[in-house]
């Protein structure tokens, strides 16, 4: 569940509601336009590497486009732009550790003596 914050600064949120006299029905917030126009281009720039063909209409890179943008704008607030959120992910992509590695589960290293009957 999520609180909704109590202070002014927070609650302003940066959004577009349309154009005047024409409300469009969703609240986006300006950032997610230029989001969306980027995820949209690496979606379309990895189909055109892999099948070497673009299509007029691209529905289901849009699509990917859209649940991608919403995926990361989940993880966006004020306190957490878009920048540090795309950082945040790529890092712990190529930083995957695993347990083997300083920093994965630690070991006991509690060795039993003597059997407490």
């Amino acid at each position: 569940m999520r609180l909704r914050p109590d202070d002014d600064i927070y609650r302003a949120k940066l959004l577009f509601l349309g154009p005047k006299g024409f409300t469009l029905p969703v609240h986006l917030p300006y950032v997610a336009y230029p989001l969306f126009a980027v995820v949209l281009a690496v979606i379309i720039f990895i189909r055109y590497l892999l099948t070497q063909e673009v299509d007029y209409f691209p529905a289901i890179e849009i699509a990917l486009s859209i649940v991608l943008t919403s995926v990361i704008l989940r993880q966006v607030s004020p306190d957490r732009p878009v920048r540090a959120v795309l950082r945040t992910a790529a890092t712990d992509w190529r930083r995957d550790r695993t347990a083997g590695e300083r920093g994965g589960r630690a070991r006991s290293r509690i060795v039993v003596r003597e059997t407490i009957r």
